[in-house]
């Protein structure tokens, strides 16, 4: 997520109104060689606080870029398993308060039933998938369900990595956002989402996946700028698909997942390198 030190003499006209909502300026003091060298103006990445209200109750509150948030919307609903399909998501609004933005989702009667059950037995809820928790029983109950989907090649990885950095545009300005993106089997970049969080990038992404049709979707493949946590390759498998490569390194419980599921982890995945951590067959040179 690095930017060039050097100032980013950016004009507000320049930018597209994705970046003008997640960007702001702020006068700073830059140092070099120990002593500093003058006051310039740079770009901050935007944080507030998103909340996800379904059928008129609270759910959670998420702090989130305030961009995409239509695909925020519904790709945290099919994330987190608070629906099973995109058509149990009748009706999103956005709305802006002066606390914040509330996504106001309407749901399937039977899905938003089980919300309630879920919500019962729940201490606290944060966007990491785990903490708060009742009991170690409900965790177990999170594996992911297995994924199947087409061989992904070293090559079209590759491709599909080194265009990356070009689509991150609100990261250039900043230097503050992760990217999760979804690239064909060809190593074509489809879709880019950012966002401060990596969790909220990727639940932007699976939101806009939703327009691909299915059978492109089980041939592709996610990139993530982070690291690879369980919660991603429970994210990755329920959006169906079967292969995630992140820059940089997995946990043990990431590589548990990913091998029970059938999903191809890759890690490392920088420049000409990367490290396939699970179902390796899959992944051919």
């Amino acid at each position: 997520m690095s930017k060039d030190l050097a100032p980013q003499a950016v004009p507000d006209t320049a930018l597209q109104p994705a970046e003008q909502s997640a960007a702001q300026q702020q006068t700073v003091t830059r140092y070099r060689a120990g002593q500093p060298a003058n006051s310039v103006q740079d770009w901050l990445a935007q944080e507030v606080p998103v909340a996800m209200v379904y059928n008129g109750i609270s759910h959670a509150v998420m702090m989130a870029s305030p961009t995409d948030l239509d695909d925020f919307g519904r790709g945290f609903s099919l994330a987190e398993g608070i629906v099973d399909h995109a058509g149990q998501i009748y009706d999103l609004d956005i709305k802006h308060t002066e606390e914040g933005i509330a996504l106001h989702i309407t749901i399937a009667s039977a899905a938003f039933d089980r919300l309630k059950q879920k919500r019962r037995s729940l201490t606290g809820r944060t966007g990491c998938g785990v903490c708060g928790t009742e009991s170690l029983a409900m965790l177990a109950q999170q594996v992911p369900p297995p994924v199947q989907g087409a061989d992904v090649s070293l090559q079209a990885l590759l491709q599909a990595l080194q265009a990356l950095p070009e689509q991150q545009s609100i990261n250039q300005l900043t230097g503050g956002l992760h990217a999760a993106a979804f690239a064909d089997a060809a190593g074509n970049l489809l879709l880019v989402r950012e966002d401060v969080g990596r969790h909220n990038a990727l639940d932007k992404l699976i939101g806009a996946l939703q327009s691909l049709p299915a059978d492109i979707r089980s041939q592709g493949m996610v990139l993530m700028t982070s690291r690879a946590s369980y919660e991603l390759i429970v994210k990755t498998c329920r959006a169906g698909i079967p292969t995630l490569a992140c820059v940089s390194a997995p946990t043990t419980l990431a590589v548990q997942l990913a091998q029970q599921s059938g999903l191809c982890l890759v890690g490392f995945a920088r420049g000409q390198a990367c490290v396939v951590y699970a179902n390796a067959e899959r992944f051919c040179d």
